[in-house]
C-alpha cells in the first residue's frame, strides 16, 4: 500500500453566523489597546480538510483549524512531496521527514497543525486498511466510555449563563467549563464581574460537580496572582490558560503557588515542548490538541510522557482525533465536550464538515469498536454553505 494523493481543501463557512457579544471571552488581545473589544471581531471561519489516497483506494481524512489557507500551501508545497509513495505503515518516519525537513522554519504554530492533518489522514488509513477503529491501534479500550465535560458558557448575561448550565446539567453533565470575560485592562471592576460568573454558575451546578475555568492567554502574572486567591473558594477543578504560552516560567510560578491546579498546552507543541512544561511543573492539567501537536503519532508520546509524570491529559476541543487517544490512555481521564451549534466563533465548523462525532449521552461520549479509522466521513448535508478552495 502507497500514497497515491494527497489532496489540501479549504473549507470557508459562507452560511449563517450569530456574532459573539464583546467581552465573551478574555483573550491574549486584551492587553494591547485597541479602538475596538477584541472578542466581538474574534472569527476563524474556515477550515482546511486533507484527503490521503493510497493507490487500492482507501481515503483518510486529516483536518487542519489553525490558519487553514496558510496550511494547505505547507501541505501543497512542503510535505505532500515527502510523503507521496510511500507507505503509510511507516509513519513515524513519515513524520520525522516532515518535521525535520521543515525544522528550521515549522517546529510551532501552523507548520506542526499541517503536518497534523497529514498525519491524522494517515492513521484513518491504517485503521481503515485492518477494518479498526483507530483507538484499538494505539492500545485499545481502556474506559467503558469516556466522561465528557460540557465546554461552552461563554461570559454573556449571567442568568442567560446559568440558563445554559442547567439545561446540560438536566442533560447529565457533571462537569463544566466557563469563560472569563475580563482581565488587566478591566481593572477591579473586570475582576468583579469574574467573580460573579463564577458564583452564578456555582450557584447552578453546586459543588457536587466539576467546574473549570478558562482565560483564553488573556491575563498576565501579576493580574493572575491577584485573583486567583480570590477563586479558590469556588473550588475551581482548573483554571486554563491564565497567561500566553510563552511565559512558561509564569505557569510554573501560579502552579507552585495556588491550590488550584493550572491547565494547558492547547497553544504548545512537539514532544518538546510538553517536556518542557513537565520539567519546570509548568501544568497540572495538560491540553493539547492531536489536530495542532503533530498529529497522532506526535500525541501518543505525550500521552506517555505525561503518564510517567502523573499529569492527565485532558485534550482540547474534544472531536474524534482527541477521543481515540483519550479512550486508548489511562493518562486521559476525560474529555472536552462541545454540543454541534450555530456557527459562532469558528471552532463549531468541525461539525458541519464532518461526519461520525459521537453526540454525549448523560455526560459521556462511547466509541464504536466496529466503525474503522477516525469513524469520519464528510458531511454533504451543508455543502452549499462553504466556498471551497482546491
Amino acid at each position: 500500500m502507497k500514497i497515491k494523493s494527497v489532496r489540501a481543501r479549504v473549507f470557508e463557512w459562507k452560511g449563517k453566523t450569530v456574532p459573539p457579544q464583546g467581552n465573551f471571552c478574555s483573550n491574549a488581545m486584551d492587553l494591547v489597546y485597541s479602538k475596538t473589544e477584541s472578542m466581538s471581531t474574534f472569527r476563524f471561519h474556515s477550515w482546511t480538510v486533507v484527503e490521503i489516497e493510497t493507490d487500492d483506494g482507501i481515503i483518510g481524512l486529516g483536518n487542519v483549524a489553525l490558519a487553514p489557507a496558510i496550511a494547505k500551501a505547507i501541505i501543497d508545497q512542503y510535505l505532500t512531496p515527502l510523503v507521496l509513495g510511500q507507505d503509510p505503515w511507516d509513519y513515524e518516519y513519515l513524520w520525522q521527514r516532515m518535521y525535520r525537513a521543515t525544522h528550521a522554519w515549522g517546529r510551532k504554530g501552523v507548520t506542526m497543525a499541517a503536518i497534523s492533518a497529514i498525519d491524522l489522514a494517515i492513521w484513518d488509513i491504517l485503521g481503515k486498511s485492518v477494518n479498526k477503529p483507530v483507538f484499538k491501534l494505539l492500545g485499545g479500550r481502556t474506559k467503558e466510555k469516556i466522561p465528557c465535560y460540557y465546554s461552552k458558557l461563554y461570559r454573556t448575561n449571567l442568568d442567560e449563563m446559568q440558563a445554559e448550565a442547567q439545561k446540560y446539567k438536566d442533560q447529565g453533565f457533571t462537569a463544566f467549563k466557563m469563560r472569563f470575560g475580563y482581565g488587566p485592562a478591566h481593572l477591579q471592576k473586570g475582576v468583579a464581574e469574574n467573580l460573579k460568573s463564577v458564583e452564578a454558575i456555582r450557584e447552578v451546578i453546586g459543588y457536587d460537580n466539576d467546574l473549570m475555568l478558562e482565560c483564553y492567554m488573556g491575563w498576565n502574572l501579576e493580574y493572575a496572582k491577584r485573583i486567583l486567591p480570590k477563586l479558590e473558594k469556588y473550588e475551581p477543578r482548573w483554571l486554563e490558560e491564565p497567561v500566553i504560552a510563552d511565559d512558561i516560567d509564569g505557569y510554573a510560578e501560579l502552579n507552585q503557588l495556588t491550590s488550584i491546579p493550572i491547565s494547558g498546552g492547547e497553544h504548545e507543541f512537539s514532544l518538546y515542548g510538553f517536556k518542557q512544561l513537565l520539567d519546570k511543573k509548568a501544568v497540572s492539567v495538560v491540553q493539547y490538541d492531536t489536530n495542532r501537536v503533530g498529529g497522532i503519532t506526535a500525541a501518543h508520546k505525550i500521552n506517555a510522557l505525561c503518564e510517567a509524570f502523573s499529569v492527565p491529559v485532558i485534550p482540547h476541543a474534544g472531536q474524534m482525533h482527541n477521543y481515540h487517544l483519550t479512550m486508548s490512555t489511562i493518562a486521559s481521564p476525560m474529555s472536552e465536550y462541545f454540543p454541534m451549534f450555530d456557527v459562532e466563533v469558528g471552532n463549531e465548523l468541525f461539525y458541519y464538515i464532518f461526519d461520525g462525532e459521537p453526540v454525549a449521552e448523560n455526560g459521556f461520549v462511547q466509541l464504536d469498536d466496529n466503525k474503522p479509522g477516525l469513524g469520519l466521513t464528510m458531511k454533504t448535508e451543508f455543502l452549499d454553505q462553504f466556498n471551497i478552495i482546491e
